[in-house]
């Protein structure tokens, strides 16, 4: 794609060959293109301007730890001590390994006196969603046949954090698969519901919801999410924090129970969610890479947001999605959504309202693309996890299937349709556009699905395309709770994204602190 903010289309296809070049060594594939940067604060201007360590940045907190302002059992013990206060309100952190991340803490510590570091984070804690494996540590996916599960092995994606020095306290509620919530967000029949931070009895939305409230409130400097509809976008909105939906092939999904392969693949992205955007870059770049089990990965170098000129950015910006009035955002998310695209006006960017063609088509095709089977895969999830009791939420279809031959036209439509969307971005940079059409709402009783959830949406739209997509914090609603926006890039131009919301970030002050 033509983008004037960095390399050309033949220096992009150079380096990404280069980078698949140097990840083969001695007949083994390599999981990385490019190594991971010490500190994302050595490449984006820090917004972090906290005084208190628990609510610190990870960037900020790995740093303190290397530098001994902190060691990492006090850091893991004041993670701890903040869980325990908040998580009877907001039921976010459903599984521990208080013993374990205590003695790693402690072995970081003894490693960093013997003046060795394990890596970018070096001691810093942070939590998991249960939907990833975790070796050793129970993880459910939120379903009753797993209740006891207790894995051998991590995902990729935990593993690699591991690898790079980070603490594991425990896991995050999800919604059963990370798919039956309902409208009730982040809910099951093993832990229960999970709630806002900001409000109480209000939604953190899903289903990365634990791994929003508890980033939110400061017991986890962040988390590691999934997004099949928006999954780290809406708890990223709804909790007021940052979270990205990376470019589909960046970050495996080895270890997720809703994984790899299958007609619906290409829709599951996994990516960070934590307080401040300088994090997101830090941990992308330990977390993405191929590994060899996740075919759909590509060793395609992630590039530095502080290399990206704002001022010749070509964005698009959209408030309603056009064809659904009922999922028109407040008046005051598309005032927030017009502010964020004046800032980059003002820089002189070329700012121009419009959006991606046939977006109601391309809805309406993955609506009836993911029912085609009738449920079966929902079903056979639920079988092959021994679950005999789905939560209420759990949309497990109708048993009436598609003939192949109308599965096949949905797939060239999709495809189509997609193509079509891909060339009307050739002339656009960024996307500025809606993460949700109103704050957090409270938790209702009941277990409807939510209108768009199977395809449409504000989210969805880029789960279907596989471009990167990210939210930051913008603004907060009358009732006291967070307002974001998100940012669409360009496939593989993470980079951009994380460097439009660092500088939103900037402007607005990104995440505050809950009442809790």
């Amino acid at each position: 794609m033509n983008n004037n903010h960095s390399t050309t289309r033949r220096e992009f296809i150079v380096q990404a060959g280069a980078g698949t070049a140097a990840a083969v060594v001695a007949g083994t594939f390599v999981r990385r293109a490019v190594a991971a940067p010490a500190a994302a604060s050595a490449y984006l201007t820090s917004q972090d301007t906290s005084t208190d360590p628990l609510f610190v940045s990870a960037t900020r907190m790995a740093q303190m730890i290397r530098e001994k302002q902190i060691s990492a059992v006090d850091a893991v013990k004041a993670c701890y001590a903040r869980i325990d206060r908040v998580n009877p309100t907001i039921n976010a952190v459903v599984a521990f390994c208080r013993e374990r991340a205590l003695a790693e803490a402690k072995l970081a510590d003894e490693a960093l006196a013997a003046g060795k570091v394990l890596g970018p984070l070096h001691g810093v804690p942070f939590t998991i969603k249960d939907s990833f494996d975790t070796e050793g540590v129970v993880s459910t996916g939120g379903t009753l046949g797993r209740k006891n599960f207790i894995p051998g092995k991590d995902a990729t994606v935990v593993a690699r954090v591991r690898k790079a020095g980070g603490i594991l306290l425990g896991k995050t509620n999800t919604p059963e698969f990370t798919l039956g919530g309902g409208a009730r967000g982040t809910y099951n029949l093993v832990y229960g519901q999970t709630y806002n931070p900001y409000k109480a009895n209000y939604n953190p939305s899903g289903s990365s919801g634990g791994a929003g409230a508890i980033v939110a409130a400061g017991g986890s400097y962040f988390d590691i999410g999934s997004d099949y509809g928006g999954s780290i976008r809406g708890p990223a909105f709804a909790n007021g924090i940052a979270g990205i939906k990376p470019t589909l092939g960046r970050s495996p999904r080895t270890g997720h129970i809703v994984g790899y392969g299958g007609a619906f693949d290409t829709f599951q992205e996994t990516g960070p969610l934590a307080r401040r955007v300088e994090d997101l870059y830090l941990l992308l770049g330990i977390i993405g890479g191929p590994d060899a089990a996740d075919g759909a990965m590509a060793p395609v170098p992630l590039g530095d947001p502080a290399k990206v000129d704002l001022k010749k950015l070509r964005i698009a910006y959209y408030l309603t999605d056009g064809f659904n009035s009922v999922n028109d955002p407040t008046p005051q998310i598309q005032d927030l959504i017009k502010q964020s695209a004046g800032y980059f006006s003002a820089l002189g960017a070329k700012v121009t309202e419009d959006r991606p063609p046939h977006m109601k088509e391309l809805a309406a095709a993955r609506k009836e693309f993911s029912s085609a089977d009738g449920g079966d895969h929902m079903r056979r999830l639920l079988k092959k996890h021994g679950t005999t009791q789905a939560s209420p939420g759990l949309n497990e279809g109708t048993g009436v299937e598609l003939p192949s031959a109308d599965f096949t036209r949905l797939c060239e439509e999709m495809d189509a349709l997609k193509s079509e969307q891909l060339a009307w971005l050739e002339q656009y940079d960024l996307i500025i556009c809606p993460a949700a059409k109103e704050s957090a709402q409270p938790v209702p009783p009941e277990f409807k699905r939510e209108p768009g959830a199977d395809g449409g949406g504000y989210t969805s739209e880029y789960n279907t395309t596989g471009w990167p997509g990210g939210v930051v914090r913008v603004g907060t609603s009358p009732e006291g709770l967070p307002l974001g926006v998100q940012i669409v890039g360009q496939p593989w131009h993470d980079d951009v994204v994380i460097a439009a919301l660092s500088y939103i970030e900037g402007k607005t002050g990104g995440w505050q602190k809950p009442p809790i």
